[in-house]
């Protein structure tokens, strides 16, 4: 499981923010490498999903405090999110063919269609995620960013208010 961010009351967002996005983004990192070591196959997938949604959607809350360049981080989660999406769109879709759908010929086709639509988006996935989050320097490049918050924050939080 992921780790879950312990905010301090006394401190500043901008200070719970440096001190605990940073860990949080590694115990992401951390859970989905664990998850893709066991070659889990397409249905196995939607934990990382949820996971990278949930990660996403808590650091956009932190905009205000990292400014607009934190969106290339978020477009990255937004990639491998979109990218789980489509393949748990074909499990879904070969799932609910099964309860549906009286075994066939055309049937099986549509099953193996599925399935190997579902593996293919699967193999799409770890590819994105090498490219994003695998190549050399780039676990760096997100975590640096996140342990120096804007020095503006205060700033940028009244703005928006």
């Amino acid at each position: 499981m992921m780790k879950q961010p312990e905010w301090d009351g006394r401190r500043s967002v901008r200070d719970n923010a440096r001190r605990e996005l940073s860990p949080l983004v590694a115990s992401y990192l951390d859970y989905v490498r664990s998850q893709l070591a066991k070659d889990p196959p397409p249905p196995k997938l939607h934990p990382l999903r949820l996971a990278t949604k949930r990660l996403r959607y808590t650091l956009e809350l932190f905009r205000p405090i990292y400014g607009k360049r934190l969106d290339e981080r978020l477009g990255a989660l937004r990639q491998v999110q979109q990218q789980l999406g489509d393949t748990n769109d074909c499990v879904a879709a070969w799932d609910l063919l099964s309860q549906l759908v009286r075994p066939s010929a055309e049937h099986t086709r549509m099953e193996k269609f599925l399935q190997r639509r579902a593996e293919k988006q699967a193999a799409d996935f770890r590819a994105l995620w090498q490219e994003l989050f695998e190549s050399p320097g780039r676990e760096k490049w997100f975590m640096d960013f996140l342990s120096r918050p804007s020095p503006n924050a205060h700033t940028l939080v009244r703005r928006q208010k």
